[in-house]
């Protein structure tokens, strides 16, 4: 958001109870990115209207105005397993053609005089011309595409380009890609921080890097006219076409050799399919679906009707072949971030196994690589026990790792149809770790905050086992596997690590009274004389049966999740001297509705001299215990900048 310069976000919620309803302000303020904005929302209307209830009439919305908000989670997944996710949106590729095009077309028409006698070419050369129409061309589909990043860096690289041609300058490319990287960062100093910064930059240039010495220069030069002896020695059509389609071939294993450090620094992951997807998806998305649904967006009914159906079709192909693709076991390469010293000598490999022809025994740049293949995710050693308490917002999530198994405590909140804790904090932070299993998944209760995540987790992860106080109707229940209702007395031992469930009692799902809140499952981790309690979010009377009901010295635990995020129904004084922690985490939202954790229960902690740490303040909390229990802050080990001393 910072980046994006939006300063506050809010939400829209019903008023039910004054006789004045929300509506949409049907007023237009009339701005140039107002306009910009008003012509883009116009296009996407025609699209969807032409393409009603189609699968993928957000993907050719995507395709003509970088609009990427009608897409599928689902579909992304498809495209990301198989490394086309650039393809889908508004690329270089697709600008570079459009300008292309129009550039062929107004040189056509230029020299021809628009089939009239002006004599146009003799007023300015058709070529200039050509490149003109061609930048016009190229700014009114950035502008179409948001101006994000790669479609920047093509049309500056244009500019350049077109610049230099008008100027009569010979401009070698490498210098385009560095004036258009300037330029970028001179209007927008924080593109530093999105991934398709580097990943557009560093395509371009292991293509440049990649192709010297094999390709001849990279100068733009004037079009060289050959006398008809040298025309009767050139190849011929066949022997030219072979030569494309290995110079093509060449350039997507350079770019897929040359990227996967990046890549698998910046995600965690590295499709293997991608070659193969990308041979298939460039073509037909550049020549054919992009041109197609750019013509159906624009020209009258029921031509634009036909076209876009046409696009629509070549796409749903393309779509079942690359999820044919992304279902394969061996679609995805997942491994652990490397660390700053890996990539660095990845990087270095790749760069000596791409270079030029003459770099002596390039085969060396294969042990470059050997520590990221090698790189595996860490365990705790033996007699420790790791537990991270995610920043999820709202909500509630935590990972428990021992030495040889990982257990998942709730998985935070539902945010929307396309979002949640699973996919947004969680599923990345394992993906991170280069985690792909989870021995068991613990589900508190049904609450969305604690349970919204959980099918993004299943669908994504390997889970042996579930627990959880869900009805056996729910969706998750279902989607579940080996699932077990969570009930007081079960328990388990992993490396010496005790798991013993305390509530609820089996009875309670007999009784149809009890909120979801009064079931949730309270897990106690122990390791020797450390433990840590999860109570879910547990209330009054739950904590004053656990307190009361005979076993209170098994509440005894150095942290506790406060129960109920700290809300003022819950962490009674006498639940918390059962306990007696020295540390409470409160699992909140920054400034979330509920006002949780509420002051007095923050009141009551300090009172008791139990230290509290908020997610809210600390991001992501890292406690390990072994001999003596550290604790870890993410925002205090990894603070930006500007919070430096």
């Amino acid at each position: 958001m910072l980046e994006q310069n939006l300063r506050a976000t809010g939400t829209v919620r019903p008023d039910r109870q004054s006789a004045y309803k929300n509506h949409r302000l049907q007023a237009f303020i009339w701005t140039p990115s107002n306009a910009i904005e008003y012509g883009r929302g116009w296009l996407r209307d025609r699209i969807l209207a032409a393409l009603p209830k189609q699968k993928y009439a957000g993907v050719i919305v995507a395709l003509v105005i970088g609009d990427q908000r009608a897409i599928e989670q689902s579909d992304w997944s498809i495209f990301n397993r198989t490394g086309v996710g650039h393809l889908v949106a508004i690329s270089g590729l697709h600008i570079t053609l459009i300008a292309g095009l129009f550039a062929a077309l107004a040189g056509f028409l230029w020299r021809r005089s628009f089939f009239t006698r002006a004599q146009l070419p003799l007023v300015l050369p058709a070529p200039k011309v050509a490149v003109l129409a061609g930048l016009l061309a190229a700014l009114m589909y950035v502008l179409l595409a948001g101006f994000g990043i790669p479609a920047q860096r093509t049309l500056y690289m244009l500019c350049v380009v077109g610049l230099a041609y008008w100027t009569g300058r010979l401009t070698h490319i490498s210098y385009v890609m560095c004036l258009a990287l300037a330029v970028v960062l001179l209007f927008d100093p924080w593109a530093l921080l999105w991934p398709g910064f580097w990943l557009s930059f560093g395509a371009v240039a292991i293509i440049l890097y990649a192709s010297s010495g094999r390709v001849g220069s990279d100068a733009v030069t004037e079009p060289q006219i050959l006398t008809p002896v040298q025309r009767r020695r050139q190849p011929s059509r066949m022997a030219r076409t072979w030569r494309a389609l290995r110079a093509g071939a060449y350039t997507q294993y350079a770019v897929t050799l040359g990227l996967l450090p990046l890549t698998l620094l910046l995600f965690g992951q590295y499709s293997l399919v991608s070659p193969l997807a990308n041979a298939a998806a460039i073509p037909l998305i550049t020549i054919l679906i992009a041109p197609l649904s750019l013509l159906g967006s624009v020209l009258p009914s029921p031509l634009s009707e036909w076209l876009l159906l046409a696009a629509h079709a070549l796409l749903e192909l393309l779509v079942q072949f690359l999820g044919w693709l992304s279902s394969q076991p061996f679609a995805v390469w997942q491994a652990p971030m490397p660390s700053p010293w890996m990539f660095a000598l990845a990087l270095g490999g790749t760069l000596l196994l791409l270079a030029p022809r003459g770099w002596p025994a390039r085969w060396l740049g294969l042990f470059g690589w050997l520590p990221l293949i090698l790189n595996t995710s860490g365990w705790p050693e033996q007699g420790q026990v790791r537990v991270t308490a995610f920043d999820v917002g709202q909500g509630m999530a935590l990972l428990v790792e021992t030495p040889q198994h990982r257990l998942l405590y709730d998985t935070g909140p539902y945010y929307s149809p396309e979002s949640d804790g699973g996919n947004r904090v969680i599923l990345p932070y394992l993906r991170a770790r280069g985690i792909d299993h989870l021995d068991a998944v613990v589900i508190s209760h049904n609450d969305n905050d604690h349970s919204g995540g959980a099918l993004s987790i299943f669908k994504e992860i390997a889970v042996d086992r579930v627990y959880s106080s869900l009805a056996p109707t729910s969706p998750i229940v279902q989607a579940a596997p080996d699932h077990k209702r969570c009930q007081a007395g079960q328990q388990w031992r992993w490396e010496g690590v005790a798991f013993d469930m305390l509530y609820p009692a089996p009875v309670s799902y007999d009784s149809d009274k009890w909120k979801p809140n009064a079931r949730s499952c309270v897990l106690k981790v122990s390791l020797g004389k450390h433990a840590i309690l999860l109570p879910g979010d547990i209330e009054a009377v739950q904590e004053d049966e656990l307190v009361n009901g005979g076993n209170a010295a098994l509440l005894r635990a150095d942290v506790l999740l406060a129960p109920h995020h700290g809300s003022g129904t819950s962490s009674t004084e006498a639940f918390l001297q059962a306990v007696q922690p020295g540390l409470a985490i409160f699992q909140v939202g920054y400034r979330n509705r509920f006002n949780h954790p509420k002051p007095e229960v923050l009141a009551r902690y300090g009172r008791l001299g139990i230290r509290g740490l908020r997610n809210d303040e600390s991001g992501a909390i890292l406690l390990q215990f072994d001999d003596k229990l550290t604790v870890q802050e993410y925002r205090r080990e990894h603070a930006r900048y500007w919070y430096g001393k």
